[in-house]
């Protein structure tokens, strides 16, 4: 079994583990997506030998080449200094080392065959886990948008029950009740606040008008004070006979005049 169908088989069971435990699908879906990514590293190692054992078979028929290639001019060398026997002996070598590095030749060719295959593979590999996280959120936003659905559902199925409208109804008119009584409370209140008010207005204008009897009283009694000592203002003291005065002046101007 090739390491692809064992990379196949183990993903296919592990997924086909998850489905069957029911469990949640975006914790079942990013442990598939680990797992992907654990057999896409253990690919990469097989691909990786396999490439090493390629490049290994490259090389070891390159090493037969030279080696034929080196016999060859030996036996021409052989052959130069007359020693066809050296020379036969050369040419056997360099058959054997000529086929030997065909024979890696066809292996090699085979095997880079098989690794450029695999590595084709490893790259759809990758793209296919690549494209699998971009589904796991897709699939992840709907498996929450059937959920909200459900629970959405569920709750209109518990409000079809008249019970709790009507709790709600009686909760409402409880505290539009309350809210009227406070409304209420406050008019009174202020019609409390009012009627004090009204009281205190009168008081006001009592002591005003206290006020300025006081004051009356006060320049009466200056003016009095005024009246008794004749000092301040003798003029304004001496008002009511003023007239009497004047025209005793002017008699006295007249016969002088005369």
């Amino acid at each position: 079994m090739g390491i692809w169908e064992k990379l196949s088989t183990l993903i296919r069971s592990n997924i086909n583990d998850a489905i069957a435990k029911a469990e949640n699908p975006e914790k079942m879906l990013n442990q598939i997506l680990l797992d992907m990514r654990d057999q896409l590293q253990k690919a990469k190692t097989e691909v990786a030998l396999a490439i090493a054992d390629e490049r290994k078979l490259k090389a070891q028929m390159e090493d037969e080449q030279k080696l034929a290639n080196d016999w060859e001019h030996r036996a021409m060398l052989a052959v130069r200094e007359n020693r066809d026997d050296l020379a036969k002996q050369a040419l056997m070598r360099q058959q054997e080392h000529a086929e030997r590095a065909l024979h890696f030749a066809e292996t090699w060719q085979k095997q880079a065959a098989e690794t450029e295959r695999l590595k084709e593979s490893l790259r759809q590999l990758n793209d296919k886990i690549e494209e699998a996280k971009r589904k796991k959120n897709l699939l992840i936003a709907k498996q929450k948008r059937a959920q909200a659905h459900q629970r959405i559902h569920e709750t209109m199925a518990g409000l079809n029950d008249k019970s709790a409208f009507e709790a709600f109804d009686r909760i409402a008119e409880k505290v539009e009740e309350s809210e009227r009584m406070v409304a209420a409370s406050v008019e009174v209140h202020e019609a409390l606040a009012s009627g004090d008010q009204l009281e205190k207005q009168f008081k006001q204008l009592t002591a005003a008008a206290s006020d300025q009897s006081i004051e009356w009283k006060l320049l009466q009694l200056k003016e009095k004070m005024q009246l008794g000592t004749g000092a301040a203002k003798p003029q304004q003291a001496l008002k009511p006979g003023a007239s009497q005065g004047t025209h005793i002046v002017k008699d006295a101007e007249l016969e002088e005049e005369a």
